[in-house]
């Protein structure tokens, strides 16, 4: 049962064990995050927030079915959507990603369509996400290349991964089906495309982070099951700074650990305050900027909360 006391009696022990190891000299090494502010009070369970090139902040306010904009430093800029069916209305929105132009693209997950915005939220289009073998598609989060060629779409309902045109905004191909082995998922949920070439994909169930290429073909796992460093107990969140590191939020643990190029084990989230590691509440969606800001969401808490990143390398 997947909310059964083992598992829960299993999070404390894996709590522990990173707790305790972040607390001495030879532990596990930590990656210091400097505090920079919040955005709280305005959020009815956040999922996924995605930075412009010009610093504007989006976050998806998945209950109120909405976006909302804010400026580098945190002040409140403008809203856009609202619940319904209709364009420019959401149903429980999960994920996003911004383009090159700064086009919002938005996951709207009960309504089973990827909207398009302008960067001040004016309605642009909406791209059907189709369902298979009877199943309606639950599309969870969107990644955009940013050549402008394509996006892909995490349907998180039927364990697959779809490539769109952006030009004809048709289906391309999919890829994936539900299990555990190489290129199968069990509920794959946010992503991270990497410099138009890797797609980084949260596999919930099989608590691991994939990586395929734009075509699909598996490049390499991220973590697994266990209460080691470098495993998950429920990955949720994905990022990759521009240094290649992998960054990925675990809800359950509340922590956020961190990946080299090659998947291996890197560092947790450090508190530079405490001197040990960094604790949220449901943390999910993650981004970092290429000034090494680090955004985290914290779903329950209804909060984005930004850091600088001291001594990620």
């Amino acid at each position: 049962m997947e909310y059964g006391w083992q598992r829960k009696i299993l999070s404390v022990v894996i709590y522990l064990c990173l707790t305790a190891c972040s607390s001495t000299v030879h532990g596990v090494e930590l990656t210091t995050a400097r505090h920079l502010f919040d955005i709280k009070d305005t959020f009815n369970q956040p999922s996924d927030v995605a930075v412009a090139k010009n610093g504007t902040i989006y976050v998806v306010d998945g209950v109120n079915c909405r976006i909302q904009a804010f400026s580098s430093a945190g002040s409140y800029l403008f809203t856009f959507g609202r619940p319904g069916t209709g364009p420019g209305e959401f149903a429980f929105p999960l994920g996003m990603d911004i383009d090159e132009s700064g086009r919002v693209y938005v996951a709207d997950s009960r309504n089973q369509k990827i909207q398009i915005f302008s960067a001040k939220g004016d309605f642009i289009s909406e791209i059907p996400v189709p369902g298979t073998n009877g199943k309606k598609a639950d599309p969870t989060d969107v990644a955009v290349d940013g050549s402008g060629q394509w996006f892909f779409v995490a349907d998180n309902n039927n364990h697959r991964i779809l490539k769109f045109d952006i030009a004809s905004k048709k289906l391309i191909s999919s890829y994936g089906k539900p299990g555990e082995e190489k290129g199968e998922f069990r509920y794959p949920f946010l992503m991270h495309l990497h410099k138009n070439k890797d797609l980084y994909i949260v596999d919930v169930i099989n608590t691991r982070v994939q990586v395929v290429n734009t075509d699909g073909k598996f490049v390499c796992i991220v973590g697994g099951w266990g209460v080691e460093k470098g495993q998950f107990f429920r990955p949720k969140g994905v990022a990759v700074d521009k240094n290649g590191i992998t960054y990925v939020s675990d809800s359950y643990m509340g922590v956020v650990q961190l990946f080299n190029v090659t998947g291996t084990f890197h560092s947790v989230l450090g508190d530079p305050v405490t001197g040990g590691v960094k604790k949220f509440t449901t943390p999910v969606g993650l981004f970092v900027d290429d000034s090494m800001r680090l955004y985290v969401v914290e779903m329950l808490p209804g909060r984005l909360s930004v850091f600088s990143l001291d001594n990620a390398k």
